[in-house]
């Protein structure tokens, strides 16, 4: 079995995806009130529990419509799931 993409053309994705992403947070300047305030301690945890409900409430609302479309899609124009042998042509 071959794979889609080979290696050097995935250390390129890689790069692309990781410089553009870059890119995005680095153009954004700092502001003053993020530049003054003081460092968190090791104590303190690096996950905010808002940062937490918002996890976990995307990953719901994504687990959501995925589930939404797999079990209750039409299944296209001939309604077998996208499996072209159950399609009887």
């Amino acid at each position: 079995q071959d794979s889609p993409l080979k290696a050097v053309q995935m250390l390129w994705v890689n790069l692309i995806m990781d410089t553009l992403a870059s890119l995005a947070l680095a153009t954004e300047p700092p502001t003053e009130e993020l530049l003054q305030r003081r460092p968190h301690g090791r104590d303190h945890p690096l996950v905010s529990p808002t940062m937490l409900r918002n996890i976990l409430g995307h990953a719901l609302y994504q687990l959501l419509v995925i589930f939404t479309f797999l079990f209750a899609g039409a299944g296209g124009p001939t309604g077998t799931h996208g499996n072209p042998r159950e399609s009887g042509g």
